[in-house]
């Protein structure tokens, strides 16, 4: 049975507006007198809102209603198989709020992610930013798209000169660690921006606002939408070492930087640490 990506990719940047406007309306709720309801999981430091839990469960429910037979990987709610029926080819990964600490204090940097995989690989995905409406999109092979412009990603060849986005993870050891890298790393470019939401990072690059983008310790749910979209507009997306992109390290940056960056990152040892 074919599968037409055009179809999931149409599905998903509904749900994506859909639970972007959930997210900001509870967000100007709190801000209006509701408190947020804040846990955590990780650390203390790696928070979890009533609204990040509230916007998959519109995902999770749409989904279900939508395209019964799909399994979804959820950040909050973790993996749902398909169980009436053979394994589903399909995979939707969510991630409802990427940049909770910036959804927390009311910094409009903030996403509603979807991806979807069919057969294991990503066909289609969106990012949203629910408060500047700001929307990228792209299918596996279609290329790379913002409100109708195509995304090609930076033009800089010189790494000296490269604005590159970062992000450090919640554990104060890794966060330590990874600021020793950044020390060493910031004389070797323009300069460093840390935004805090890793598929708007990953968005941003393909755009070419950033010239490059390195993380290491994103999951599938950072990972699989904003990573199509740069792949698609024409960067290399990789981890180190010939590995792929992944929890070790995702590297995002066009041809001309690419390889430079790598093995600064190989040489600072980017990737190892806690």
């Amino acid at each position: 049975m074919t599968i037409d990506p055009a179809r999931l990719l149409t599905l998903a940047v509904r749900l994506a507006r859909q639970a972007g406007d959930l997210a900001y309306r509870m967000r100007s709720e709190a801000a209006s007198g509701s408190a947020l309801q804040v846990d955590t999981k990780s650390t203390p430091t790696d928070v979890v809102t009533a609204a990040d839990r509230a916007v998959e469960r519109l995902v999770l429910s749409e989904l279900r209603r939508e395209r019964p037979h799909d399994a979804i990987l959820g950040e909050e709610t973790g993996q749902h198989d398909v169980t009436d029926r053979e394994e589903s080819r399909v995979r939707w990964i969510v991630d409802p709020i990427d940049g909770t600490v910036n959804y927390l204090y009311g910094i409009p940097q903030y996403a509603v992610s979807l991806a979807v995989e069919v057969d294991g690989e990503v066909v289609a995905g969106v990012v949203r930013n629910p408060v500047t409406g700001q929307e990228w999109t792209a299918i596996a092979g279609q290329g790379a798209w913002r409100d109708g412009t195509r995304l090609t990603g930076s033009r800089c060849t010189d790494l000296s000169q490269a604005l590159v986005a970062t992000g450090f993870g919640y554990d104060a050891q890794r966060r330590a660690y990874q600021g020793e890298v950044i020390a060493r790393l910031l004389p070797k470019v323009r300069d460093i921006r840390r935004f805090g939401s890793a598929s708007l990072d990953l968005c941003m690059t393909a755009e070419g606002i950033f010239d490059a983008y390195f993380e290491k310790g994103l999951k599938a749910w950072d990972l699989a939408a904003g990573g199509l979209i740069a792949k698609e507009a024409g960067l290399q997306v990789t981890g180190l070492r010939g590995q792929p992109a992944g929890p070790d390290m995702t590297l995002a940056a066009p041809a001309a930087l690419h390889q430079g960056l790598h093995d600064l990152l190989v040489e600072l040892d980017a990737d190892g640490g806690p």
